[in-house]
């Protein structure tokens, strides 16, 4: 069983190159830093300001409060929030929001999420998701658990319909501890309680080390990345069964229905250009490459003998290393692609891919690229994007899980970067940004030692990157 990758066994043997990181905006822009940033303003909102606290750089203006600390905060039942917040989304409920978090707990962790009954899928396992209400300045309310008993819960993926799809990222089997299957993806309703009762896995979206998800929202199929080496990951959709209509409750409905396993269909991305085969992301080297997507079908979604990325030669389909976050906007499906090496089996070597799936012209095309990063140390320099968000105010924002010094670091439309916040307390990784509905706060976390944040400031509009 694989577990998850990290970026930082790998740098070692990365090929010392220059820093670059390019963009390919609306119209295609291709450039590279140097040049290209000496030609227009500074993007964003200036230098970080040193926090005087020791645990959050912002730009001046800017910011934060604390919403949940692992081991710190309470949960509604009594026992401490659970470490690792990870992948979240943001639901506005009232005056305020509420916000699903997950936990990527694989063993090892001080605070385990508590196993309370009705609400736990597999009592040896000690993730899941809480939810946590803030008012409308992002303060807490509260924070109760509304999945447990899931394993290492990484990313996932906000619904058309404002529910949370919680993504494990692993392919343990039941045995020792572990009383159940691992690998599935699970929905989270934010606001009904009653919803989360009895936790059901959507096995029909296949057993792997998932990742993050996307939701189409005219059709409600859903892409999914895939978080695995030996050999590299895949990228997925799922379509529905023909009469299947996305809603609260739909999913969990189609997965206990008769034959609800295997559901509508599960395919793996090939890419082509022209009548080349791809058989790797890393092999583009140049924003605004594009490939046309063929989808071959998954031969055992469960994997019950065989990983579902093993089910297929390299010259079926097109892996990619540390396949990561997944947002929907501007019509289609973006997703990262964190770093690459030569050494796990890449083709080229880079420290950050952001692509775009077009569903409507079955392309995908590379928007973002970061060069390998010959100085982590450098505070100016930024590599291993993990989750993404879109932003209402232009452009993406990534959270940094690479090596060094850790940021999260918007890209304006047209290809320039910029820090928004800066880990003071260690070089921890950050997860988990969105926005508020109303664009008015940033929540993000920091996974280790375990801290949600809500991030307000003078946002204003960099570009022109609006959710579809």
């Amino acid at each position: 069983m694989p577990s998850p990758v990290s970026r930082r066994s790998f740098l070692g043997h990365a090929t010392a190159g220059s820093l670059g990181i390019a963009f390919a905006g609306s119209i295609e822009a291709i450039s590279g830093p140097p040049a290209f940033a000496a030609s227009k303003p500074p993007a964003g909102y200036g230098p970080l300001v040193t926090d005087p606290k020791g645990v959050l750089a912002l730009p001046k203006g800017f910011s934060y409060k604390i919403v949940a600390q692992a081991g710190v905060t309470l949960l509604e039942s009594g026992e401490p929030t659970p470490s690792d917040p990870d992948g979240t989304a943001s639901f506005p409920h009232g005056r305020g929001a509420t916000l699903v978090n997950n936990h990527e707990v694989g063993g090892g962790e001080p605070y385990r999420m508590p196993t309370l009954p009705g609400l736990t899928y597999d009592p040896g396992a000690g993730g899941g998701t809480t939810n946590i209400d803030v008012d409308a300045r992002g303060e807490r309310i509260r924070e109760y658990v509304s999945l447990a008993g899931t394993h290492n819960n990484c990313a996932g993926g906000k619904t058309p319909w404002s529910t949370w799809l919680t993504c494990e990222e692993t392919e343990q089997r039941a045995g020792g501890a572990f009383q159940k299957d691992h690998g599935y993806v699970f929905e989270v309703d934010p606001f009904d309680r009653q919803a989360n009762q009895d936790p059901v896995p959507l096995k029909f979206l296949g057993r792997y080390s998932h990742e993050a998800v996307a939701v189409d929202p005219h059709t409600s199929a859903i892409y999914l990345t895939e978080d695995a080496g030996g050999p590299n990951g895949l990228y997925y959709r799922w379509t529905p069964p023909g009469k299947f209509r996305g809603g609260k409750g739909a999913l969990r409905a189609l997965a206990l229905a008769e034959g609800g396993d295997t559901a509508g269909k599960l395919e793996a991305m090939s890419c082509y250009q022209d009548d080349q085969h791809i058989a790797d992301l890393s092999q583009a080297t140049a924003p605004g490459t594009r490939y046309k997507v063929r989808w071959i079908e998954v031969p055992d979604r469960d994997a019950k003998t065989t990983s579902t990325r093993k089910q297929f030669t390299d010259d079926q389909i097109t892996r990619s290393r540390k396949l990561e976050g997944a947002w929907w906007a501007d019509g289609g499906a973006y997703f990262v692609a964190s770093f690459a090496r030569h050494t796990d089996g890449s083709v080229n070597e880079h420290d950050g891919q952001v692509w775009f799936y077009d569903p409507r012209h079955e392309t995908v095309t590379l928007k973002v690229l970061f060069g390998v990063n010959p100085d982590p140390t450098q505070d100016t320099n930024f590599d291993g994007p993990d989750n993404i968000t879109v932003s209402p105010y232009g452009g993406v924002i990534l959270a940094e899980d690479g090596e060094g010094i850790q940021h999260l670091v918007g890209v304006t439309d047209r290809g320039q970067t910029y820090p928004i916040a800066r880990n003071e307390i260690n070089d921890g990784e950050f997860t988990g940004p969105n926005f508020s509905a109303d664009g008015r706060i940033l929540f993000a976390n920091i996974q280790s030692p375990g801290y949600v944040f809500a991030i307000t400031g003078p946002w204003r509009r960099s570009g022109h990157a609006e959710e579809d």
